[in-house]
């Protein structure tokens, strides 16, 4: 019975209460969750990005003719 007493007195006498210590926590948890959700969205932008950027390299590669072109015929030193 004395053990009790004195065990709850000196947890009214602690510097950090209950109470703080789970404020702290979810203080913590909020600003973890809102980086996560903004990594999150910046992970999407930069997808999307990624997929508008390729898809206008396909279209601008499709539209070049990369076949080789005889560029020797018109040249005023040749052999003819």
């Amino acid at each position: 019975m004395l053990l009790k007493i004195k065990l709850t007195n000196f947890a009214a006498f602690s510097l950090i209460s209950e109470s703080s210590i789970v404020m702290l926590l979810v203080v913590i948890t909020v600003f973890f969750g809102i980086l996560l959700l903004l990594g999150v969205r910046k992970s999407y932008k930069l997808k999307k990005e990624n997929e508008r950027l390729e898809a206008m390299s396909a279209k601008s590669s499709e539209n070049t003719d990369d076949s080789y072109k005889d560029f020797t015929d018109g040249h005023m030193y040749g052999g003819n």
